[in-house]
């Protein structure tokens, strides 16, 4: 039996409405109308002979055939994107964009007031960055690499740690002042910002069990630290995402740094076998991992001067911010 010859568009339109499950999803991927996609996929299965779908309402679900065309296509376009990296690199041209996938709340809060120096040491290479809370399919989507929060590992990607996860509280100067100096309960009664687990958590490993109702909870950590930098409440935030408002005296740390929440999850650098071999995605990660540690050491090194509301060299501890059961005074 001989095989039709299947226009690449159809398989295209196959393909994404198989992965999607849906016509208008699909239709969105390929810059397509939803009627255009609906008829490339019938003309497919007119030329085939077959249904490759079961059409169960607005879904498309892919029958005994479908799935095994689908592999075969996901094969094919494998093998098609080898082929181009493979004649980019034998014609002497070197990866010039990066795809990046990362949460808003890390775009907004800590890599985008970096990239300047990203691209001033890498002018030749466009970075595009997609910032969303979305587990983005790398591979099919075609995106470099993703920064994501979590346990790992991911199926099928490599992985590599950037930086852990430590909760603290942090206030504007104003609201710090009156909390400094105060005993831990007066912290626990101050306007609290964030997830009512998180807190308690943290409190209780500071040796105070209590209930906690916060003013606002946030779904990103990004509009927590704006919140908290207008003064609305003590916000509990990732110590990293808070580095800059910290350095420059937007906040300040109402806690000793002794008393972090250590989360179990981590931030962390992932990418596909074949992406992690591309100059451009090397020299990212690396510049990455450069950056993490010059802000942990600027942390590190640093302390909250409440007179001025900014952070000065690290100084002997004094004895007027707010202290914990089993912990030394906070930073001032």
């Amino acid at each position: 039996m001989r095989l039709p010859r299947l226009p690449l568009q159809y398989l295209a339109a196959f393909r994404a409405a198989a992965l999607h499950q849906n016509l208008r999803a699909a239709s969105e991927e390929l810059n397509l109308t939803h009627s255009a996609v609906s008829q490339q996929i019938r003309a497919l299965e007119t030329q085939l002979g077959f249904d490759v779908f079961d059409r169960q309402g607005r879904r498309v679900v892919l029958n005994a055939a479908g799935a095994a065309l689908l592999r075969g296509v996901e094969r094919a376009y494998q093998e098609l994107d080898q082929g181009l990296r493979a004649a980019t690199a034998a014609h002497g041209i070197e990866q010039r964009s990066l795809r990046v996938t990362v949460l808003p709340s890390f775009a907004q809060r800590w890599l985008l007031p970096r990239l300047g120096r990203w691209h001033a040491r890498h002018p030749e290479v466009t970075i595009e960055i997609e910032a969303t809370a979305r587990l983005v399919d790398l591979e099919r989507e075609k995106f470099d690499l993703a920064l994501r929060q979590g346990l790992g590992p991911w199926p099928g990607l490599d992985s590599e740690p950037l930086f852990d996860l430590s909760m603290l509280p942090v206030a504007s100067p104003a609201l710090a002042h009156q909390l400094i100096g105060q005993p831990l309960e007066a912290l626990a009664q101050a306007p609290l910002l964030g997830d009512a687990s998180q807190w308690e958590d943290w409190f209780a490993q500071a040796g105070l069990r209590r209930q906690v109702l916060p003013v606002a909870i946030f779904n990103d950590f990004g509009i927590l630290l704006q919140a908290a930098e207008q003064g609305m409440g003590v916000g509990l935030t990732r110590e990293l995402l808070a580095a800059d408002a910290l350095l420059d005296g937007r906040l300040v740390r109402v806690a000793p740094r002794q008393a972090m929440l250590k989360e179990p999850q981590r931030y962390h650098i992932v990418y596909t076998p074949k992406s992690r071999e591309e100059p451009a995605v090397r020299a990212f990660v690396a510049w990455l991992h450069e950056e993490t540690a010059q802000s942990r050491a600027a942390l590190d090194g640093a302390t909250t001067c409440l007179s001025t509301g900014r952070m000065t060299a690290a100084a002997p501890p004094r004895g007027d911010a707010i202290t914990m059961p089993g912990t030394a005074p906070a930073d001032r």
